[in-house]
């Protein structure tokens, strides 16, 4: 595929992404001229499962997809990725569910993956509101080392220089703003990652990402972290 970048300020960048609708396809407008033969949608024959169960992912030929949680696993890309922007919707079905969209995940990580477990790389995490809640537990616990509107960070032996506002440890991008939705309803995540460098839009405005990222090729990944979760519209284009 190929796309060629149109010179937009940033203002003018973030005009485009104030009016998208989530219903067309948002942001790409703007930045790429459209050539080439455009989104591809990931479906079925796209992912390969990676130590979950047979029912543990189902993709329907309307887009979504569904996830029962369990067990702890990842449904990987077939192929590995470079530069490319990502579009999708998610929801969690329970409250305090936790979920993930790996970018640049380590094929070696995957390999190792021979009991329930997550993978190595560049995380886009994808929790419910209730999560704070649940894991504050009355406030015994401080939850200040994350957030659920969009925390971009690297796991494992992946790198990052993260965006701020970053968490205590400097290892996390904080969203900037606090825009996802609750338990049952759809929310959108727009992904941009090229030449080492991620940024994540949640619901049509930009939150959170990073640059300096190791590596910056590999496979995209969905998290299976314990708890039902659907998405759809999952589609993606490679850049040049």
């Amino acid at each position: 595929m190929k796309a060629t970048w149109i010179g937009l300020t940033s203002a003018l960048a973030v005009m485009a992404l104030a009016t998208f609708s989530l219903a067309e396809e948002p942001v790409s407008k703007a930045l790429i001229n459209g050539e080439g033969p455009g989104w591809v949608q990931l479906g079925q024959d796209d992912f390969t499962k990676v130590n979950s169960n047979d029912d543990t992912w189902t993709f329907h030929d309307d887009g979504l997809i569904e996830c029962t949680g369990k067990p702890v696993s990842v449904t990987r890309s077939v192929k590995q990725y470079t530069n490319f922007e990502l579009v999708c919707q998610w929801r969690h079905l329970k409250n305090a569910g936790n979920s993930g969209i790996f970018v640049w995940t380590i094929p070696s990580s995957l390999e190792k993956l021979t009991e329930p477990g997550l993978p190595q790389g560049i995380e886009v995490q994808v929790l419910d509101l209730g999560y704070k809640a649940a894991y504050e537990d009355g406030g015994k616990r401080k939850a200040d080392w994350f957030t659920c509107h969009g925390d971009v960070f690297p796991v494992g032996a992946a790198k990052m220089t993260p965006f701020p506002p970053t968490a205590p440890n400097k290892q996390r991008s904080f969203p900037s703003k606090e825009l996802s939705k609750g338990t049952g309803e759809w929310n959108h995540y727009y992904v941009r990652a090229i030449n080492g460098e991620v940024r994540l839009w949640v619901n049509g405005e930009e939150v959170s990402g990073g640059t300096g990222c190791s590596p910056a090729t590999g496979y995209l990944c969905l998290e299976s972290e314990g708890s039902p979760i659907e998405f759809r519209g999952l589609k993606i284009r490679e850049l040049p």
